[in-house]
């Protein structure tokens, strides 16, 4: 259940991106032909106006058919999309980006008002509350990861055969313990969702540099509620903190394709990205806006990328074409875009190779 109210989260997204062509190119008084939710084949549609709304039978996202979109279609309409002038045509193909961003701030304005876990040096406004040392993160394979250690879980005591450390100890403090005892197993106590549970786990070389560890990192986290004008601009600063750090991570990775040296085992594909949205919308409603706008934001980053396929890529053919003052070739045009198409084909492929191995792992 939890899994498929997730794919209905995921299918929400792209329909919001979606309906930001949509709903600007009606604006600038585009043609637009369909709206369509999902992928054809098509199930039923309503038309209402100039434009049919379907719903189709593969429920994989959504999609906007715009009068003259294609190059060489429509050249004589005035209500054709090839005919609109270049900052129009940039519009249209910015709302999507900017819609998901859009809804990024809302969910996590949302996110706020309900109570998000937040460290208390992110907390921009408010005071966050009941705040505990948490694992924040658990490393692939580590001891702590074999043990069933996750993240998110709170520490509340940790021994071995020889110490135990005091309830309430710092994340600094659990870590200096660890690697004071780090050739003693540890025993740690741990609350998640409520409940009490026990792990055991011995550190290991060839996890953390200089000594041997358990492969977790940990800080303080507790809950940060605001009321509805703060969480609004909690939520503003955190969705540009979210963008930023996306397009700065995503910048490295494809200088890193660029080079040769890219790491392709920590990306996720579909199967790795679901299996994380069913636990999120298993921590509750709070834990899904956050991996809803965090998701939202890759989105909007991925598609502004200029790769031909992408609203990116056709941005830079609107760009080119300005300063041409001529449209580019529909030939070239159709030939750059199937690159681009089995470029993104080819990294999902292997982003779902490296899931599969994770999960046989």
């Amino acid at each position: 259940m939890h899994l498929l109210i997730f794919i209905l989260v995921l299918v929400g997204l792209i329909l919001v991106h979606e309906f930001g062509h949509f709903i600007v190119a009606k604006k600038c008084g585009m043609r637009v032909d369909e709206f369509g939710i999902g992928f054809p084949p098509k199930l039923f549609g309503i038309k209402k106006g100039e434009t049919e709304y379907t719903f189709n039978a593969l429920l994989l996202g959504g999609f906007v058919s715009i009068f003259g979109e294609n190059a060489g279609d429509g050249v004589k309409d005035p209500r054709s999309f090839n005919r609109q002038s270049r900052w129009k045509q940039a519009a249209v193909l910015v709302a999507g980006i900017s819609f998901n961003i859009l809804f990024a701030w809302l969910a996590l304005s949302v996110g706020y008002m309900i109570g998000v876990q937040t460290s208390p040096d992110q907390a921009n406004f408010g005071t966050v509350q009941n705040v505990s040392t948490t694992i924040v993160d658990v490393m692939a394979g580590s001891p702590a990861d074999k043990a069933g250690i996750k993240s998110g879980d709170i520490v509340e005591s940790v021994r071995t055969g020889t110490a135990e450390l005091h309830a309430g100890a710092s994340a600094g403090e659990v870590q200096d313990f660890i690697i004071a005892h780090q050739n003693e197993s540890d025993i740690l106590i741990v609350k998640r969702n409520g409940a009490e549970k026990i792990f055991l786990a011995k550190p290991a070389d060839g996890v953390a540099e200089g000594h041997k560890a358990i492969g977790v990192a940990l800080g303080a986290v507790g809950t940060l509620q605001l009321p509805l004008p703060l969480a609004l601009l909690q939520g503003a600063v955190t969705t540009g903190q979210m963008t930023v750090s996306i397009a700065e991570n995503l910048g490295t990775f494809v200088w890193h394709i660029i080079r040769g040296t890219a790491d392709f085992s920590n990306i996720s594909g579909p199967i790795g990205i679901a299996g994380i949205g069913a636990t999120a919308v298993g921590d509750g409603l709070s834990a899904t806006l956050l991996l809803a706008a965090l998701i939202s934001i890759n989105l909007a980053v991925i598609n502004i990328i200029p790769i031909p396929g992408l609203d990116g890529g056709r941005l830079l053919f609107v760009a080119i074409e300005g300063l041409r003052r001529k449209p580019i070739s529909e030939k070239i045009s159709f030939r750059l875009t199937m690159v681009g198409f089995a470029l993104l084909a080819l990294l999902m492929i292997v982003a779902s190779y490296h899931d599969i191995v994770r999960l046989l792992g």
